[in-house]
């Protein structure tokens, strides 16, 4: 397997961020800033190590340090920039600068941060949290409202005793000790039965029907189900609440960037002449287009075909809405 320098200190990350924590040494004194207010955090042979150098190291290993202590985490950026400083200052020395492997590792990382230099401008600046804020306001007021049940259920083997429970209810027992005793449901029987709040469409139809017919501190009667025989109680019905805005705020950016991304991708494809060379590649290129080439074709026969039904009907209930010749009324003599 063939290792990188990246890929090097990112196995060394775990490592280091460790001692670090484990590190009862006193606190790293703040690095005195120049009254022009440079930022910078560490020199290496007179070389300095700035707050962007910082934002750039984190940018590329930032996810690999997880949920680390802040200060930890710029020791550990510091470090890692130190030790691209030493090799980068080694290879030099060694005259690696040289060749067409480094002009073409070059090309590649100048490709590289032009390419993210543009995504930076175009795409992630393009999507702000208001975007996101009005994307959510929509799609919550097209959101139907629906509705949850609250409920409690014993289960047990057979109907006979399902009645049986049943009675006891009735007759002022409490439904959630008698879940306790005599319930076969390992999940709930601890809590009383209680199943929490839940939607049409998330319990067996059998259960779910008989559940969201009770009125809230009803008992049902006994529910056969491929469980068993159940008695449901409703503790409650309510509308089931949207997810708040900071609990999805996230997938709704990343969701918007991504189609963001893809529609300036595939603009940048049309103004652009790709040839593929390679035979292999070709090929799928070429296998990939012909299916998305038919499904396009498929889904305008579909709405071709929807149109047509429709005009066609709208035609005929015109028709229909005209006097049949022999209705027509004679002109009134004068």
């Amino acid at each position: 397997m063939k290792h990188t320098f990246s890929t090097f200190v990112r196995s060394a990350l775990p490592a280091l961020a460790a001692i670090l924590l484990a590190s009862t040494a006193a606190p790293l004194p703040l690095i005195a800033q120049e009254a022009s207010g440079a930022k910078t955090v560490a020199t290496i042979n007179g070389i300095a190590i700035t707050e962007a150098d910082m934002k750039l190291a984190e940018d590329e290993i930032g996810r690999d340090l997880g949920n680390l202590p802040e200060s930890t985490k710029r020791r550990v950026l510091v470090e890692f920039l130190i030790e691209n400083n030493l090799f980068a200052k080694a290879a030099e020395t060694a005259k690696l600068t040289q060749g067409n492997a480094f002009e073409d590792r070059m090309k590649y990382w100048r490709n590289r941060a032009l390419r993210d230099a543009y995504f930076e401008k175009e795409i992630n600046n393009s999507i702000g949290e208001a975007a996101a804020k009005a994307y959510y306001d929509d799609q919550i007021k097209a959101l139907k409202p629906k509705e949850e049940v609250q409920a409690r259920h014993i289960l047990v083997d057979t109907e006979e005793l399902a009645k049986e429970l049943k009675a006891k209810i009735e007759g002022g027992a409490d439904f959630a000790t008698l879940a306790k005793e005599n319930t076969k449901d390992p999940g709930t029987k601890d809590d009383g039965g209680m199943l929490g709040y839940f939607a049409q469409g998330q319990m067996v139809p059998s259960f779910e029907q008989a559940a969201f017919a009770l009125k809230k501190g009803e008992v049902s009667n006994p529910v056969k189900s491929q469980f068993g025989w159940h008695l449901i109680k409703v503790e409650d019905r309510r509308q089931k609440p949207p997810p708040s805005f900071e609990d999805v705020k996230e997938r709704i950016l990343a969701s918007m960037l991504h189609q963001r991304a893809q529609a300036v991708a595939a603009k940048l494809r049309e103004d652009a002449k790709i040839e593929y060379l390679d035979a292999g590649i070709k090929k799928e290129v070429e296998e990939q287009t012909s299916q998305q080439d038919a499904q396009r074709k498929q889904i305008e026969e579909m709405i071709k075909k929807q149109i047509e039904a429709k005009e066609n009907a709208e035609a005929g209930k015109g028709e229909s809405d005209k006097p049949a010749a022999g209705d027509a009324k004679p002109e009134e003599k004068k």
